[in-house]
């Protein structure tokens, strides 16, 4: 498919997913495929600041919440990493539960112990990392 059309169409089935999580606390979005929990993540815009949500494949590691910027192992960051490098106060909702958080990239040493448990929660992670040549960052939110 050409990619061209297939972003717009990303876009629109992000906002209606994002839509159907915040109104039914993630009974419907809060999973992908069944399998994977999903929370939201809002961010401020670099340049904008505005507020952007996007729904992401999340993993619960104590009170923190572990991210992959992966954008499908596309050669540059997903927009929403970016953003919270230029601001790491984060708001994340898992269900109905909805608190402010502070996001880093983890170190190697966090990365290592983490990237094998995100990829047995979403295989797809070691393929996206086997298709570019940058460093998927895991993201690492911490309640403040």
């Amino acid at each position: 498919m050409d990619s061209r059309l297939f972003e717009p169409m990303l876009k629109y089935v992000t906002r209606a997913q994002v839509m159907a999580y915040r109104a039914t606390d993630g009974r419907v979005g809060g999973t992908f495929r069944g399998e994977q929990p999903v929370c939201l993540l809002t961010t401020q815009g670099r340049k904008s600041g505005k507020l952007r949500t996007k729904a992401l494949i999340y993993l619960p590691h104590g009170d923190s919440v572990v991210l992959v910027a992966s954008k499908g192992g596309s050669e540059t960051h997903p927009l929403w990493y970016r953003n919270l490098v230029a601001e790491p106060k984060v708001l994340v909702r898992t269900g109905a539960h909805l608190r402010v958080m502070r996001a880093r990239t983890a170190d190697k040493q966090e990365r290592e112990e983490l990237w094998p448990r995100l990829v047995d929660l979403y295989a797809e992670y070691a393929w996206y990392q086997s298709w570019t040549d940058r460093e998927i960052p895991v993201v690492i939110c911490d309640p403040v």
